[in-house]
């Protein structure tokens, strides 16, 4: 499993963090062959052919949602990310 993940300020005390994931076939038997996936298969578009898992990323947000108390339930972006808001805890 890849994931992108990215954080920006929301409003005073919020942070913004995008997530998407996906899933690259890493098979055993193409390292022995020694024929590992290429950079593009194992990046998102454009500069990859990895495709965006969104059950994946629902999964995966949905936990980080529940552990860092986002304040609503997550979004999506015109770029494959679901985006949550969460408070900032700064200890």
């Amino acid at each position: 499993m890849c994931a992108h993940i990215r954080a920006q300020w929301a409003a005073p005390g919020q942070v913004k963090i995008a997530l998407a994931c996906w899933v690259v076939n890493m098979d055993t038997a193409r390292y022995f062959g020694d024929n590992p996936p290429a950079r593009e298969e194992m990046r998102l578009p454009p500069e990859g052919t990895a495709q965006w898992d969104e059950d994946l990323t629902s999964r995966v947000i949905g936990h980080l949602a529940a552990r860092m108390n986002a304040l609503a339930t997550a979004l999506p972006t015109t770029d494959e990310h679901l985006t949550i808001t969460v408070p900032l805890v700064l200890t």
